[in-house]
């Protein structure tokens, strides 16, 4: 890394930003300095709804129950990602298996926000 100079506002040579990571104007791989961290695994989850019982409730639970979801039928699904909300999606069916049609992708700066 390039030493700090208040001249060139955290800039490396030649005006490239001096973060770690390559520039994503660069071209073809640039997204090397990365790839460590591409077989990283993550637990996806699908939320469809939650809801607060006392103890007392979910010991009256019994097959047939239901349990009443804070979402609306036809609400989108929050899709998260190691806990953090990423996108929202749909149901869908495949080949007699549900799967997810992503219908919005939550902006890195709403996911920062969301951190705070």
């Amino acid at each position: 890394m390039a030493a700090l100079d208040p001249t060139n506002h955290g800039q490396g040579q030649a005006g490239q930003a001096d973060n770690g990571f390559a520039d994503p104007g660069q071209g073809p791989g640039h997204f090397d300095n990365l790839e460590f961290i591409l077989d990283v695994p993550l637990e996806i989850s699908v939320e469809l709804g939650r809801t607060r019982m006392v103890i007392n409730d979910l010991l009256k639970l019994s097959q047939g129950s239901v349990i009443e979801l804070t979402k609306l039928a036809g609400e989108s699904l929050d899709i998260l990602a190691n806990q953090r909300l990423i996108a929202r999606g749909e149901v869908v069916v495949s080949n007699e298996k549900y799967g997810i049609r992503l219908t919005e992708i939550i902006s890195p700066v709403e996911r920062v926000e969301r951190l705070r």
